[in-house]
C-alpha cells in the first residue's frame, strides 16, 4: 500500500512538474511575443529619425551615426523577421504617441540644435533598447531566438556607445550617468 502511495505522489509530482514547466514555456513565448513588438516598435522608431538625421543634420558624424542606424535597424528588423512570422506578430509601422511628439518636435530644429536633440533622443533610447535584449537574452526559452536576440544586443550595446559618447562631447550628460 505504501508503495502505491508513494507511486502516486511521484506521479502527481511529476505531472505537476510537467504542467508547470508547460506554463512557463508559454509564459516565455508571450514574453517572446511581446519583446518582438517592442523592439519592432524600437527599430521603426530608430529608422524613422535617423533617416530624418541623416538629411538633417549638421555635423557629419552625426549624419554618419544616423545613417549606420537606419542600416542596422533595418538588419535587425530583417534577423527577427522569421520569428515574428513563426509567431504571428506583425512589425510595428508607425511611431507611439510619445515618439511622435518627439519627432514633429525635432522637425523644426537645425543646425547644433537638431544634432544635439537627435542624439539625445538616441542615448536615452538605446539605453532603454538595450535593457530590454538584455532581459530578453536572459529570459527566453527559445535558443534559436536567444541567438538572434543576443547578437541584436551586441548592435544596440555598440549603438548605446556611440550615442554616450557623442552626447558626452556635445557637452551634455548621457542616459548612463542618470
Amino acid at each position: 500500500m505504501n508503495n502505491i502511495l508513494c507511486a502516486a505522489i511521484v506521479g502527481c509530482s511529476i505531472a505537476a512538474g510537467a504542467a508547470g514547466a508547460a506554463v512557463a514555456s508559454a509564459q516565455s513565448a508571450d514574453g517572446d511575443k511581446q519583446f518582438l513588438k517592442t523592439a519592432s516598435q524600437s527599430d521603426y522608431t530608430e529608422i524613422t529619425f535617423s533617416k530624418l538625421a541623416a538629411d538633417k543634420g549638421s555635423n557629419p558624424k552625426v549624419k554618419a551615426y544616423a545613417q549606420k542606424m537606419v542600416t542596422d535597424h533595418t538588419a535587425l528588423e530583417t534577423e527577427m523577421k522569421p520569428f515574428a512570422d513563426k509567431w504571428g506578430v506583425t512589425p510595428v509601422m508607425e511611431l507611439d504617441a510619445a515618439h511622435q511628439q518627439k519627432f514633429d518636435a525635432l522637425q523644426q530644429l537645425s543646425g547644433m540644435d537638431f544634432d544635439k536633440a537627435y542624439m539625445m533622443g538616441m542615448d536615452d533610447d538605446h539605453h532603454t533598447a538595450l535593457s530590454l535584449f538584455q532581459q530578453e537574452v536572459s529570459t527566453t526559452n527559445d535558443a534559436e531566438f536567444k541567438k538572434a536576440v543576443a547578437k541584436g544586443e551586441k548592435v544596440v550595446a555598440m549603438h548605446t556607445k556611440m550615442a554616450d559618447m557623442a552626447v558626452t562631447k556635445m557637452g551634455k550628460k548621457s542616459a548612463a550617468g542618470m
